[in-house]
């Protein structure tokens, strides 16, 4: 059994890895900070939680984090890189829900981020935990950043055509849609029902923090550094899920894309193809670590058409957290995740 700490648990990201590792069978939850709610109990300020876990929150404590065996940041960017060499130098490994050490390029990230980077050796040995493309990297890893929601999704999506070159990396799509939690927890008034209830929006069209993740992702596994991406979000009236719809145009013979497809994530516990002709549904994925995944290529056309949806606090955030930290620690990468996925 490991000793878990939580920096930041009082937001989405926070709440969900606490529902998904107050049941953990290898976890032990031994300190769960918050400035604005300390002293409180986690089930007070979260009732689902009532009977699962019998903890307040604390103040930030680095002296009780290094007691930990791993620390989870959920916190807004730019906040784990200032306490994560400490950490790391009492022997914690790191797993950052945030973007702090997802771009390899400080000059990047103070670009697309505003604010310098300032833990820069950490930085350059970070690990990227996408484990259907780095697992092998994930279970030494000490820092670990968490891939982003949409480009999760996006890169699944990806992944099977760009790594074997059959797909002109020129001219990408991402059109993506996102629910409202995406936004965080914090009060907003474009995320307020009456505002975002019945509507549905593009926003971040001129530029997106996830769009040099993705692009930095795309090149990783091309191993071609001239990528063309185009990347627009929207926000839909959902409270969970991602459904990213991408479009790449073939070039060449690209053979049965439903068999490349299930030959690449037939080991892969949480990325399911569905059958070839279906459109996933991200209510399909609610509550649940899965990534499901359909293939279309219309009638005459090099254009392919991949269909990617997950739920954005699980798969997009939380639960691949917590995937990774299993693979880390050489848990069963299932453990705490198994989840059917809630319907309706």
């Amino acid at each position: 059994m490991i000793k878990v700490g939580i920096v930041g648990g009082t937001g989405y990201t926070g709440v969900e890895l606490l529902r998904l590792l107050a049941v953990h069978p290898e976890v032990e939850l031994r300190v769960i900070t918050s400035r604005s709610e300390a002293g409180r109990s986690v089930a007070e300020l979260f009732p689902n939680l009532r009977g699962y876990l019998d903890i307040a929150f604390t103040g930030p404590d680095t002296e009780a984090l290094k007691q930990c065996d791993v620390v989870f940041s959920a916190t807004p960017n730019g906040v784990a890189m200032t306490s994560a060499r400490e950490l790391v130098d009492a022997g914690v490994r790191i797993i950052d829900l945030a973007a702090d050490f997802r771009l390899t390029d400080p000059a990047v990230w103070e670009k697309w981020y505003g604010m310098p980077h300032t833990c820069e050796d950490l930085l350059a040995e970070a690990v990227y935990g996408l484990p259907e493309m780095n697992r092998d990297a994930i279970r030494t890893a000490r820092v670990l950043a968490n891939p982003g929601c949409y480009p999760t999704a996006v890169q699944l999506g990806f992944l099977p055509l760009v790594e074997r070159g059959l797909v002109s990396l020129d001219g990408l799509i991402a059109d993506c849609k996102s629910g409202v939690s995406g936004a965080g927890r914090g009060a907003n008034v474009a995320t307020l029902q009456a505002e975002s209830a019945e509507s549905f929006k593009a926003y971040g069209v001129p530029g997106h923090r996830h769009w040099p993740e993705i692009r930095q992702g795309v090149v990783r596994m091309s191993g071609q550094d001239e990528v063309g991406l185009t990347f627009v979000p929207h926000l839909v009236p959902m409270i969970r899920g991602i459904h990213a719809t991408l479009y790449m145009r073939s070039t060449g013979d690209v053979g049965d894309l439903q068999a490349l497809y299930e030959e690449k994530y037939q080991d892969e516990p949480f990325v399911d193809v569905l059958p070839a002709g279906s459109h996933p549904e991200t209510r399909s994925v609610r509550g649940s670590n899965n990534c499901r995944i359909a293939i279309h290529q219309p009638t005459d056309s090099d254009q392919i058409v991949v269909l990617s949806v997950i739920d954005n606090l699980v798969k997009g955030a939380s639960g691949q957290a917590v995937q990774n930290m299993n693979i880390m620690f050489g848990f069963d990468e299932r453990e705490g995740l198994d989840l059917v996925p809630l319907m309706p």
